[in-house]
């Protein structure tokens, strides 16, 4: 009765356009008129504070500040110079700009809302003038966003490390085969686009100088993904250490280059502070819904009811990103992550799915879900840089969605893809 009565109010007060922030708030009053309203005083703000009493939470403002100065020093472009000299050359190639764009973002902010702003702004106009339609060009970059979260860092796997006691650096590591595997179907699904509305090869290939050129600009950008994971795998730094060393690197390159000015500077960091502040504010209050719903023994009620399933691991993940991926419809994604990741991981360790690859699969499922009409935010962050009308996105975006979802699928069926990496470099 509690459970329902906690949903139903968080469902109602959603679509009544409350505020997320206060909707959570609402929905964890709800509980603790059924656990004992007196407890409200004293729990709510010690399970507040205690969901975001975790060091390796403090990587996330670092790892969006990383991203924002990588921005604000031009990094962006000298990473799509060195994706078009690659790919460029190749039918629809800049199309394949946008996806290995990602790819190459993603090893910096773990954002796929950042990657979306980024790189729609500058490779939606560029593809309408290559004869790409608006709203392709917009789905790609939607799609190709997904790759972000995916390809470490990850602010959605350090939240669930957080949640869970799950490995960061295992977790990074997972995410790699994952985003590589995203970016082949996406660049796929381009070059059928391409050739079945005629469109010609735009550029020749580069000369070998040029390729020089274009990756000694970029070889900063390109270093600081290797200073983030490999910090974080060989065990030199934690993913807080390893996030101030990229902000300090970014910040260095920005000074190296005269290209960071005190102004772009401040305007990184009130951004990050902003983002950043949402989303702590949503951690602390679901950890406040998460204590009700253990309180309440939730996961195991759940876990009761997938007993019968337990013995086919595929099943369950199939059921539980069936579960997660209609959460992450109509809920803000991290906050859906921080509710469902405490109720699922039993279930899937009772199953015998390994966590690492639990991890990776929740993600993938909570960024597909970004692309999801009604409230996927990069839907609509792709709308608004490539001026075109969300309702026609809402409508052209089911392919995309369709190709995330194969990849989601191929992991379900062969989870090994997701933990031959970890399990290698050990």
């Amino acid at each position: 009765m509690m459970v329902a009565t906690m949903f139903a109010a968080l469902l109602a007060h959603t679509l009544l356009g409350l505020p997320l922030f206060l909707t959570l708030i609402v929905t964890a009053l709800v509980g603790f008129v059924f656990i004992d309203p007196g407890l409200v005083a004293r729990m709510l703000p010690q399970q507040f504070f205690g969901g975001l009493n975790s060091f390796s939470l403090m990587a996330i403002p670092l790892f969006i500040l990383a991203g924002n100065l990588m921005n604000a020093v031009g990094m962006t472009e000298r990473l799509m110079r060195v994706a078009r000299l690659f790919v460029g050359h190749l039918r629809g190639g800049i199309g394949h700009v946008n996806v290995v764009g990602s790819v190459f973002m993603s090893g910096v902010n773990g954002s796929a809302a950042a990657d979306a702003s980024a790189l729609g702004s500058l490779l939606v106009p560029a593809m309408t003038r290559e004869g790409y339609s608006t709203a392709f060009a917009a789905g790609l970059t939607a799609g190709s966003s997904l790759i972000g979260p995916i390809i470490p860092p990850s602010i959605f796997m350090i939240l669930y490390s957080a949640q869970t006691n799950t490995s960061v650096g295992q977790l990074f590591l997972g995410g790699v085969v994952p985003g590589l595997l995203l970016a082949l179907a996406f660049m796929t699904m381009n070059a059928i686009h391409a050739r079945r509305v005629g469109l010609q090869r735009r550029a020749s290939l580069p000369a070998r100088a040029e390729i020089g050129t274009a990756l000694r600009g970029a070889m900063p950008a390109l270093v600081a993904p290797f200073i983030i994971v490999a910090g974080i795998v060989l065990g030199l730094v934690t993913p807080t250490e390893s996030g101030a060393l990229t902000v300090l690197y970014v910040a260095l390159c920005g000074l190296a280059l005269k290209a960071l000015s005190p102004a772009a500077f401040w305007r990184a960091v009130v951004e990050t502070t902003r983002l950043s502040a949402a989303i702590f504010m949503i951690i602390g209050i679901s950890s406040v819904i998460s204590w009700e719903l253990a309180y309440a023994q939730a996961p195991e009620r759940f876990a009761g009811l997938l007993e019968p399933f337990i013995e086919s691991p595929i099943l369950v993940l199939l059921m539980l990103s069936a579960i997660t991926f209609v959460t992450g419809m109509f809920m803000e994604e991290v906050s859906a992550l921080m509710l469902l990741s405490p109720v699922f991981t039993p279930v899937a360790l009772a199953a015998g799915i390994d966590p690492v690859a639990l991890g990776v699969i929740i993600t993938l499922n909570i960024t597909i879900a970004l692309i999801t009409p009604p409230m996927g935010a990069c839907l609509f962050i792709a709308a608004a840089v490539s001026r075109l009308d969300i309702t026609v996105l809402f409508r052209t975006i089911w392919p995309f969605i369709l190709t995330a979802v194969s990849v989601l699928l191929l992991l379900i069926v062969f989870p090994g893809l997701i933990t031959w990496l970890p399990h290698t470099l050990g």
